[in-house]
């Protein structure tokens, strides 16, 4: 699929008007994280990094986004949102169940661990934990359903567009302080913001994006 914003990168703005340096520092410990230690089975992190990958697929032509570490980072906190639905356990548990009921819902379906089926077979899987129709006995009181839209869906997709290069991807400008975003009307943006590809326009959006500062 052709890239809608080309060559926009978001991180051109780092050392700019548009990034104080609060906001360069919680950006960069984020591109830097790595998957802690500790944290999940081998199997256990196996299987988030299927889901990840079925879940939110890295964006084309553009760095990794390590929504893994993220992900992982939290469990490891044991991060709290401020709520949480009361039939599901605090988030390092729940995710350690999750995972594992996951796992043996496609051991159950497909006789293969989650990490190693198929594009379509996990897809499959997903869509079951979805829509709570599940059949692995490793679910027990942990409502499949619940799990998807309270833990997995939030704390993944939150995580995968947290980054820059998701941002950079879907033409985002990321954060503006303290310059601020000044022109908030439909169809229009300031200079620094991303030019989407528009095959009628005079200027292509390759060129405009170079000039995104």
């Amino acid at each position: 699929m052709a890239d809608r914003f080309p060559d926009y990168h978001v991180l051109a703005k780092r050392d700019t008007a548009s990034w104080n340096a609060q906001t360069g520092a919680v950006v960069d410990a984020r591109l830097a994280k790595d998957p802690p230690e500790g944290v999940l089975s081998d199997r256990q992190r196996q299987t988030l990094a299927r889901v990840i990958d079925r879940i939110v697929p890295q964006p084309e032509h553009r760095p990794p986004v390590n929504t893994l570490a993220l992900v992982m980072g939290k469990i490891a906190a044991n991060g709290s949102d401020g709520f949480r639905h009361h039939q599901l356990p605090e988030t390092r548990r729940a995710w350690e169940r999750g995972l594992d009921a996951v796992d043996a819902e496609a051991c159950v379906r497909h006789g293969s661990g989650f990490a190693f089926l198929s594009d379509d077979q996990a897809d499959a899987v997903l869509c079951a934990v979805e829509k709570g129709e599940v059949e692995a006995p490793e679910w027990q009181d942990l409502p499949a359903g619940l799990f998807w839209s309270w833990r997995l869906i939030p704390d993944i997709v939150s995580a995968y567009y947290a980054h820059p290069s998701a941002w950079s991807a879907m033409g985002f400008g990321g954060p503006a302080s303290p310059r601020g975003y000044v022109r908030l009307q439909a169809n229009r943006r300031d200079p620094w913001e991303a030019a989407e590809r528009d095959d009628q326009a005079p200027s292509p959006a390759e060129a405009r994006n170079h000039h995104a500062e």
